[in-house]
């Protein structure tokens, strides 16, 4: 454990949350200290729920500790079971409580509450949110499945949806998109889960044919586990980007016995369009860094190299349960997968990258805001922006465009590039004009904002001292790329030993950075 001011994922109990509010019916009894109740915020604040999610804390407190906290948790877990009424309940333990060795799996065991207990052992110290809402849903998926049998005869067009859950990017406008996609191409979907399914959903997953896997992340680990026990195969094909969900329908179809053909559907697709109507100077070989949660960067990548004609020049998630995965998605485009939950190391690498647009989560924004990148989030951890009130699905051939308005739209467009730079020198549309909407006036001491970025690199960078003539030289290039110029700039005198940084500095830096 260390302190941080960001982590990109909570204590597994998090997870665990994660998946008790996607569910309906089940209720979460967790061992915790007064404090611990933090996590409610993420669901009402950042998700705006419309309710709490469905969890009970012992909240015990210090002095609690000088009697029996094994007893205030049998207490809470009766008295969850009688006011909420759930058709389950899950225990467990919060980072903290785990001190405590009160074991509530064990303690779950004396319980008599007249309704199945799932108990949850999760090693809050070795393992992350992701990893808890995995494993918990594993856990919930074996215990009402065990023991089943599973139906001689299943239409071979029946298939169930695993992996997204509450806090998921965009999942509940996936689900919406993926489902009606498949069932305009003839597929039946049975049982969606976790998000929206019922203790009683869990036991109908047998009865489909196949599972599809939209989030291997929450779901792979269930999705394994049915095929070992019940022979049922799955599909991992992420349908995220226009060929991905060419890709992803094609096996399913193929699975569920279906004539080759093309997709229903396919006509909805504008994106690819788009990204050949417009200019190259604006998508073409711009410099892209991405990071985020494994499914959603591999995703993000493939899109802006195959499909937006991007040049990927960073790829990394936090998630080392897929350090594999991503690696080999870096291969194809040249470059060395970031595997870190340091935001700091996020940061240095796209300082060193130096994107034209960052593709990450509310951290990465954050990141490309001092750094005066455009930015566009593709991932969780999310701020409550990200939650949109619209449809805004990232999957299938409505997803595609959703991505090409999100990802594109930051950019400059080559035509709006022309005409800053034609203009740069007009008293109307240079960057020390006042507001249109303001009263016409030049200020007396008008602030560069661009020129102002902060970069952690060599103290000697700091120290850096600009001629005359080279900041003149410097206000010659447009605002919008200014910041990095000089940024460049100064990290190439530093590396040199240059002091002061002439004009013939400035161009010297372009020609290096540019080979």
């Amino acid at each position: 454990m260390k302190l941080t001011m960001w982590t990109y994922e909570g204590p597994p109990h998090v997870g665990a949350m994660r998946i008790a509010a996607s569910m309906k019916g089940l209720h979460y009894v967790l061992h915790a200290p007064q404090g611990d109740t933090y996590a409610d915020l993420l669901f009402t604040m950042i998700e705006r729920r419309t309710s709490r999610p469905p969890v009970t804390y012992t909240t015990f407190q210090a002095r609690d500790l000088a009697g029996s906290t094994a007893d205030v948790f049998k207490t809470a877990c009766r008295d969850a079971a009688e006011r909420f009424k759930p058709d389950a309940l899950l225990v467990g333990a919060s980072c903290t409580a785990e001190l405590l060795q009160d074991d509530p799996a064990g303690l779950a065991k004396t319980l008599d509450v007249g309704i199945p207990v799932v108990p949850l052992e999760l090693p809050s110290y070795q393992k992350k949110e992701n990893w808890g809402a995995a494993e918990t849903f594993y856990r919930l998926v074996r215990n009402f499945t065990g023991g089943l049998e599973r139906p001689t005869e299943i239409a071979p067009n029946s298939c169930n949806i695993l992996g997204p859950s509450a806090l998921g990017f965009r999942n509940r406008d996936d689900v919406t998109e993926i489902r009606r996609l498949l069932t305009a191409n003839g597929i039946d979907v049975r049982v969606v889960a976790p998000l929206g399914a019922t203790v009683a959903d869990l036991a109908r997953l047998p009865q489909a044919a196949f599972n599809i896997v939209l989030y291997p992340e929450i779901g792979d680990s269930a999705a394994r586990y049915l095929k070992k026990t019940f022979g049922m195969p799955f599909i991992s094909t992420i349908p995220i980007g226009v060929g991905a969900t060419h890709t992803f329908l094609r096996e399913v179809r193929a699975l569920a016995g279906l004539p080759e053909e093309a997709p229903v559907g396919e006509a909805e697709d504008r994106a690819t369009w788009y990204a050949r109507s417009v200019d190259s100077n604006y998508l073409t070989n711009k410099r892209v860094f991405v990071f985020g949660d494994a499914t959603h960067a591999i995703a993000a990548a493939r899109i802006a190299h195959r499909e937006l004609g991007f040049k990927v020049c960073g790829l990394g998630t936090y998630m080392r349960e897929f350090a594999r995965d991503v690696r080999e998605a870096a291969e194809e485009f040249g470059v060395e997968a970031l595997i870190s939950d340091d935001h700091l190391d996020v940061e240095q690498a796209i300082i060193e990258a130096r994107p034209e647009l960052v593709l990450g989560t509310q951290m990465e924004r954050h990141i490309a805001k001092r750094l005066r990148v455009p930015c566009a989030v593709i991932s969780s951890p999310v701020h409550v922006q990200d939650f949109p009130a619209r449809y805004s699905p990232q999957m299938g051939f409505e997803g595609a465009n959703v991505i090409f308005d999100s990802w594109v739209h930051p950019l400059m467009m080559g035509l709006e590039e022309h005409l800053l730079q034609m203009f740069r020198d007009d008293f109307e549309f240079n960057d020390q004009a006042a507001s249109s909407h303001l009263p016409a006036h030049a200020p007396e001491e008008p602030v560069r904002a661009a020129e102002t970025v902060a970069v952690a690199e060599a103290p000697s960078v700091a120290d850096s001292v600009w001629t005359s003539d080279a900041e003149r030289e410097l206000r010659k290039i447009p605002f919008f790329v200014r910041g990095r110029a000089r940024r460049n700039t100064e990290i190439f005198a530093a590396r040199k030993g240059i002091r002061p940084i002439t004009v013939e500095t400035l161009y010297d830096a372009k020609a290096h950075f540019a080979r």
